[in-house]
C-alpha cells in the first residue's frame, strides 16, 4: 500500500509518543524520515554536514560565472540495477514536475558497459542479454560458460569454469548458503589463485569491485553470489524493477535529494543540520537523551520518544557506550565490522569523449578504477554550469586505495591531490589510449576529488570522512538487527541485517524500512507497514535446492560442487 499525507491523521502514531529523532541524514535516515512522516510521526533529522550522505552532490567552490550554478561534484558515481526494489518504491513517491511516477522517471538506462585494457583489446558487453538459457535444464552450464567465453575473451574452459560456480550458487539451500558460503571468500570460491590472470581479472577482482564495491579476497561467497544471481543469473530481469543497470538523468540533488527533502518538508520533517551526535544517554532499557554540538557549537541534550540510528557504522558504533552495551551487548560486534576507502573524483572536459554510452572498467589499473561520461546521459547539460565551456564529466571511482600507482609508486592513501588527479589521469590514459586518442590533456578543464579526502601533509598521508562497510566473509554475524532490548532505540544503516547485505543505497533503504516496522510493532501503531521486497531466485532451481538441504544436513557437499 502506498501510504500519503491525505490520510496520515487516522492512524494511531504510537503508543509510546509520536516524536522521532533521526541520527543522520544520508539515504537510510532520510528513508526513515519519510516512512515515518507518513505515518503521523513527529520526526527531526539531525544532520552534521549535508543532507544526502554519500549520495548527494558536491558543489564545487568557485566554479560558477556568469550566473551559472556550480559544477556538480560527487562522492562517486551511482548506479541504480534493476534488482532494487526499495529505493524505486520510494522514489515513486517523491513528486518530480509533471513525472507521473515522480523523481523515478528520472532513472535511465544505460546500454553497456566497457572493459578496457592496457596495451590490449577493449571489449563492450551489452546489457540486455536477450533470451537466456533454462537453468533447468541439461547444458546449461555449457551454454552459459561459452557465453561468458565470447563476452569476456576468456578461454571456454574457464567460462564452464565460473558457469559451474555460479549454478552451484544459485542450486545452493539456504541453510548452506548462511553456514557455509557466509565462511569463505569469494577468490577462493573461484579458485582465483588457480585459474588465469584474465580469469581473476574479469570474473572475480572486476565483476566484484564494479558490480558491488566489494573485494574478491574479502567478500563472502554469499553476499558476492546473491548479487551474481541478480546480475547474471537473471538476464531478463525477472521481477525486476527496470533495466539492469540505470543512471540518473542529472546530478543528485537536482534530480532526487533536494525534491526528496522538499517533499519530507511538506510532510513536517524538521532537518537540523550541523549537529554532531556525541553520544545516547542509557536509563530503564530506554534511551532518555541524545548528546550533541548544535550548529552554533553548543553543547545540548535533545529528548524524543524514539530515536532512530542512522549514521554510518563507523560513527553509530562509537555511541555504543558501556550502558548501550549492558542492555545490547550483540552492537560490539559492529566493531569488528570493517570499512575501507572507495572515493571519487570527477574531471570536467572541453570536449565528449567517445568512451561508452556506459560504465567503463579499466581491467589492469592499478588503482581498480571505474568511469561514466556524464553529459549525454543528463537533461541538463554540462554547460548550463560553471564557466559554460565544459561539455561533459568523466566521473570516476577510485576502488583500490593501498596499491602504488604507475606515476608516482605510491598507493592513492600517500599521493597528494594533485597526485591523485594526475595519477588517475594517467592510467585511464594508458588503457585508453592505446589504439586512438580518447582523452587528451588539452581537453581537461578541471578536476574534482571528493572534499571527504584530506591531505595530512605531517603523516604525508589522506584522511577519509567518508570511508565505505566492505563486506566480509563471516561478517553477518557481526552484524545488528534494527531493533533489541533498548525499546525505544532503532538501528537503519547499510550495517544492519538486510537482504542486499553490501553496502548500498538500497542496503541503506532497506534497513530503514525494517527499523520503522519495528518501531511501529514496539510502539502498537496501527500505520500501514513499509513494504518490503525480497530478491530473485530462479523458480526452476528449487528442486535442486530441496536436494541440496537434504545434502547439506547430510555433511555432503553441493551435488553440482564438482
Amino acid at each position: 500500500m502506498t501510504v500519503g499525507a491525505g490520510w496520515r491523521a487516522g492512524y494511531s502514531a504510537a503508543a509510546g509518543g509520536k516524536r522521532v529523532a533521526v541520527l543522520g541524514g544520508g539515504v537510510a535516515g532520510l528513508t526513515a524520515a519519510h516512512e515515518l512522516a507518513e505515518r503521523g510521526f513527529e520526526v527531526t533529522v539531525y544532520e552534521r554536514r549535508a543532507l544526502g550522505g554519500k549520495a548527494r552532490s558536491i558543489p564545487v567552490p568557485g566554479s560558477a560565472t556568469g550566473g551559472r550554478p556550480e559544477l556538480p561534484g560527487e562522492h562517486g558515481f551511482r548506479f541504480f540495477p534493476g534488482f532494487y526494489q526499495h529505493i524505486p518504491d520510494t522514489m515513486r513517491r517523491i513528486p518530480f514536475g509533471s513525472n507521473p511516477d515522480g523523481v523515478w522517471n528520472n532513472l535511465v538506462a544505460v546500454p553497456e558497459a566497457r572493459f578496457a585494457r592496457r596495451d590490449g583489446e577493449d571489449f563492450r558487453v551489452a546489457l540486455d542479454f536477450g533470451a537466456p538459457p533454462d537453468p533447468s535444464k541439461p547444458g546449461f552450464s555449457e551454454t552459459l560458460g561459452a557465453t561468458l567465453a565470447t563476452a569476456m575473451k576468456i578461454t571456454p574452459e574457464e567460462g564452464l569454469f565460473f558457469a559451474n560456480r555460479l549454478l552451484v550458487f544459485n542450486t545452493s539451500c539456504d541453510a548452506r548458503r548462511l553456514r557455509q558460503w557466509e565462511y569463505m571468500s569469494w577468490l577462493d570460491f573461484v579458485r582465483g589463485h588457480e585459474r588465469s590472470h584474465e580469469f581473476r581479472a574479469l570474473l572475480s577482482r572486476t565483476l566484484t569491485s564494479i558490480m558491488v564495491a566489494a573485494k574478491d579476497h574479502m567478500a563472502s561467497v554469499r553476499t558476492i553470489g546473491t548479487m551474481g544471481e541478480q546480475f547474471l543469473g537473471n538476464p531478463l530481469g525477472i521481477g525486476n524493477d527496470g533495466a539492469l543497470d540505470r543512471v540518473l538523468n542529472g546530478h543528485t540533488n537536482l534530480t532526487w535529494i533536494d525534491p526528496w527533502t522538499e517533499h519530507m518538508r511538506g510532510l513536517g520533517v524538521r532537518f537540523a543540520l550541523g549537529a554532531e551526535v556525541r553520544g545516547l544517554e542509557v536509563r530503564d532499557r530506554r534511551v532518555t537523551g541524545v548528546r550533541i554540538i548544535d550548529e552554533s557549537g553548543v553543547a545540548r541534550t535533545i529528548d524524543a520518544d524514539h530515536v532512530v540510528v542512522a549514521l554510518a557504522a563507523e560513527q553509530a558504533r562509537e555511541l555504543w557506550s558501556p550502558e548501550v552495551l549492558a542492555v545490547r551487548p550483540e552492537l560490539e560486534g559492529m566493531h569488528r565490522l570493517t570499512v575501507d576507502w572507495m572515493t571519487g573524483i570527477q574531471y570536467y572536459l572541453r570536449s565528449s569523449p567517445d568512451i561508452s554510452p556506459g560504465h567503463t572498467a579499466y581491467i589492469d589499473s592499478p588503482w581498480s578504477l571505474t568511469s561514466i561520461s556524464q553529459n549525454h546521459l543528463w537533461a541538463r547539460k554540462l554547460p548550463e554550469y560553471g564557466d559554460g565551456t565544459v561539455r561533459d564529466c568523466l566521473s570516476v571511482d577510485i576502488s583500490d586505495w593501498h596499491t602504488p600507482g604507475i606515476l608516482y609508486g605510491k598507493p592513492a592513501m600517500e599521493c597528494t591531490h594533485e597526485e591523485i588527479a594526475r595519477e588517475v589521469w594517467a592510467q585511464m590514459k594508458a588503457h585508453l589510449n592505446d589504439r586512438a586518442e580518447l582523452l587528451r590533456d588539452a581537453d581537461l578543464h578541471s578536476w574534482f576529488l571528493d572534499p571527504a579526502i584530506v591531505w595530512q601533509a605531517q603523516s604525508g598521508r589522506n584522511t577519509n570522512a567518508d570511508p565505505l562497510l566492505i563486506n566480509t566473509a563471516g561478517s553477518w554475524d557481526l552484524r545488528p538487527e534494527p531493533h533489541g532490548a533498548l525499546e525505544n532505540l532503532f538501528l537503519a544503516g547499510d550495517y544492519v541485517r538486510t537482504n542486499v547485505d553490501l553496502a548500498t543505497m538500497e542496503g541503506a533503504n532497506e534497513s530503514a524500512r525494517a527499523a520503522v516496522n519495528a518501531l511501529l510493532e514496539t510502539t502498537g501503531s496501527n500505520a500501514p507497514r513499509c513494504a518490503m521486497y525480497t530478491l530473485y531466485r530462479a523458480a526452476e532451481l528449487e528442486p535442486l535446492r530441496r536436494i541440496d538441504a537434504d545434502r547439506y544436513a547430510a555433511g555432503l557437499p553441493n551435488a553440482l560442487d564438482i
